[in-house]
């Protein structure tokens, strides 16, 4: 039936043009952002997760940050604890230098000062970012004798944990300014003299080459023998935590690619699939103009037929 009233195959090539025209409108929206979720209307749940993830990777990238923080401050106790070991090193020799009767221990003894203040410029500049772990001070307020540094970020279910590394100043330290508890400050006795040193205070100067003074003489030598296996002892568990620092740091960079891989999966857009559908969408908006177009002519032909 033919109307002027009611043109049905207008409407429908409206309705169809209209569905058309809102495609298009999407799909250009994802080429142009490059996204085909890009908020929460497009696909709610996959939005949610993609939001959740970069939040997430984020907190990891912080997570890397931190792990570089702490390799330098390890990387810093490591170099210092290398250095006092050769220190020390020098001062065993200058001891078993002095066990020779007849040398000058007086001389000797001003060569090991000098060490001696070589290796507490060492304790005392092995600092990185206000961290110094190989001379310390355990009666300090905020002293902690276990250091953490953040390594992990992980999420399960609504859970957030932290994960850490731990290192043990107790194991490192080389001086402890509130109860010489450290490698090199740590004190003891010798058997004959009856005097107390440290590594970091023996002297010399006033033995003699008696059996009794020649005795303390290899005790000292023993003192600062146990003090370099400490230190090598420590350097050793450094260098295995700076190891361990590393390879996470490794695999925190490798999580977070996999994170931005997985985020990519469920929103970003597909742009080959885009471009095609793009160029598909504008024929059929093409089409639906021209639709559109011949079902608005049908009330001018039924105007003819009273022209005649």
């Amino acid at each position: 039936m033919a109307s002027i009233m009611t043109n049905g195959s207008a409407m429908t090539a409206l309705q169809s043009l209209t569905a058309t025209i809102r495609s298009l409108d999407t799909t250009q929206a994802r080429i142009s952002t490059g996204y085909r979720v890009g908020s929460a209307e497009d696909n709610a749940a996959y939005w949610s997760i993609a939001t959740t993830m970069r939040s997430d990777n984020g907190a990891l990238s912080t997570v890397k940050d931190a792990l570089g923080l702490g390799a330098a401050t390890i990387d810093v106790a490591y170099t210092g604890m290398n250095s006092a070991i050769e220190a020390a090193k020098e001062i065993k020799n200058k001891l078993v230098a002095a066990r020779q009767p007849g040398v000058d221990r007086n001389k000797i003894q001003s060569e090991i000062t000098e060490l001696q203040r070589q290796l507490q410029s060492i304790g005392n500049t092995s600092t990185f970012s206000g961290e110094n772990w190989l001379s310390v001070d355990s009666a300090a307020v905020d002293y902690n004798a276990t250091k953490t540094i953040v390594a992990s970020f992980s999420r399960t279910g609504g859970a957030i944990s932290i994960g850490t590394i731990s290192i043990s100043v107790e194991e490192v330290k080389l001086y402890d300014a509130a109860d010489q508890s450290g490698i090199i400050d740590l004190e003891d006795t010798t058997a004959n003299g009856g005097v107390t040193y440290s590594v970091a205070t023996l002297s010399i100067s006033a033995l003699t080459n008696t059996d009794n003074d020649l005795a303390d003489l290899e005790q000292m030598i023993s003192w600062v023998d146990t003090a370099i296996g400490s230190m090598t002892t420590s350097a050793a568990n450094l260098g295995a935590v700076k190891q361990r620092v590393t390879l996470q740091q490794d695999f925190v960079k490798t999580l977070m690619d996999a994170i931005t891989r997985g985020i990519g999966t469920l929103v970003d857009a597909d742009m080959n699939e885009e471009s095609t559908r793009l160029q598909a969408l504008q024929v059929q908006q093409q089409l639906g103009v021209q639709s559109l177009s011949i079902a608005n002519q049908n009330s001018q032909q039924i105007l003819s037929l009273f022209r005649n």
